[in-house]
C-alpha cells in the first residue's frame, strides 16, 4: 500500500496499527534501503511502515509487503514528530523505529521472532527495551567510499563504556537504572560528533500508551521506559547494527578527508548473527533462554 502522507494513512487505514509489533523505517537516503526492509520483514513484525520520498523505488516483492508513506524529510525532528503521532494514534501496541542501513538484532533472533520477544518482555512487566546502536563500517574505504558494505562489514569488539545519567531535576544525582552508553565510531571520532549525539543507547522498541512522548535524544517522557532493567533482575536488551554514523562521517565534508580508514586493532568482521553480539556483551538475554 502507498499513502501520500501520514495523515492520509491514519485517516484511511484502520487495521495496520491494531496489533504490533510494528516497525517504522525512516529512509534518509537510498543506501541499503531494500536490505533494511527485508531484514525487518524477516524478523516477524506484523507490519513494516517505510517513510520515504516518492522518488525512491522499491522492488515489487518488497513493495507488496510494506506500507509506504510519503515523507520528503524523514530525519531529525520530523522523525520524532512522526513517531509521536503514531504513538498517539495507536496506544497499546509495540513499536520499533530505525533508519535505513540499520538492522535490529536481538538474542536468538535467528530462531525466534520479534513478537515472541516482545511478549516475553511484557510478561516481565517491561514495556520498553534498551538497544545499543552498534556502528558498522566497510573494511576498505577506497572500495566503498560511502563506508557501507554488507559483505565486508566490520564492528568494534571493544571500547564501549557507560556513565551515570545525571538527573538535572535532582541536583544531578544519578538516575536510577539509567546510564549513558558510549563507544564505536561516535567515541573514536568524537571531535566530529556533537556532544549531544555521542551516546549509542536508544529506546528503539517500546509499548505505545497515551501521553507518551519520544524525545530528540531517543529517550521517553516516562522515565521507567529509559531504564536498562527492572529492579529485581537483568532484562533483555537488543542491538541496532548501523552504518549510519560511518556513512555520515564519510559524506560530511568536515570529516571525510580526515578519515582514510575506520579499521583499527579492535575491529572484527561482523558475522550478521546474534551470537557474536551476545559473546561481545553488546546485548543481554536476561532471563530469556
Amino acid at each position: 500500500m502507498k499513502y501520500g502522507s501520514l495523515k492520509e494513512f491514519l485517516d484511511t487505514d484502520t487495521t495496520t496499527l491494531a496489533k504490533g509489533p510494528v516497525a517504522l523505517i525512516f529512509a534518509e537516503d537510498r543506501i541499503e534501503l531494500e536490505t533494511t526492509l527485508r531484514h525487518h520483514l524477516e524478523l516477524g513484525f506484523k507490519a513494516v511502515l517505510v517513510f520515504m520520498p516518492d522518488a525512491y523505488t522499491l522492488p515489487e516483492d518488497i513493495a507488496g509487503r510494506v506500507i509506504r508513506i510519503r515523507e520528503d524529510r524523514p530525519t531529525g525532528q520530523v522523525m520524532i514528530d512522526t513517531v509521536n503521532t503514531i504513538i498517539e494514534a495507536a496506544p497499546g501496541i509495540w513499536l520499533y523505529y530505525c533508519f535505513n542501513a540499520e538492522y535490529l538484532f536481538f538474542p536468538f533472533c535467528e530462531s525466534r521472532n520479534v513478537s515472541e520477544m516482545a511478549t516475553f518482555h511484557m510478561e516481565e512487566r517491561r514495556y520498553a527495551m534498551l538497544t545499543y546502536v552498534i556502528d558498522l563500517y566497510a573494511n576498505d574505504l577506497e572500495s566503498y567510499p560511502d563506508a557501507v558494505s554488507l559483505d565486508h562489514a566490520m564492528l568494534d569488539k571493544s571500547g564501549y563504556y557507560a556513565l551515570a545519567r545525571p538527573d538535572t531535576a535532582n541536583h544531578n544525582h544519578p538516575k536510577e537504572r539509567q546510564l549513558d552508553f558510549f563507544g564505536g565510531l561516535r567515541w573514536r571520532y568524537e571531535e566530529h560528533i556533537p556532544a549531544e549525539r555521542r551516546k549509542i543507547d536508544r529506546i528503539s522498541l517500546f509499548m505505545s500508551k497515551p501521553d507518551l512522548q519520544l524525545r530528540p535524544d531517543f529517550t521517553f517522557s516516562d522515565e521507567e521506559y529509559n531504564t536498562y532493567s527492572c529492579e529485581w533482575h537483568n532484562n533483555l536488551t537488543a542491538a541496532v547494527c548501523s552504518f549510519r554514523t560511518a556513512k555520515a562521517l564519510k559524506t560530511n565534508p568536515g570529516s571525510t578527508f580526515d578519515i582514510r580508514s575506520f579499521t583499527w586493532h579492535n575491529s572484527v568482521p561482523f558475522e550478521w548473527h546474534s551470537r557474536q553480539l551476545l559473546d561481545l556483551g553488546l546485548m543481554e538475554p536476561g532471563q530469556w533462554f
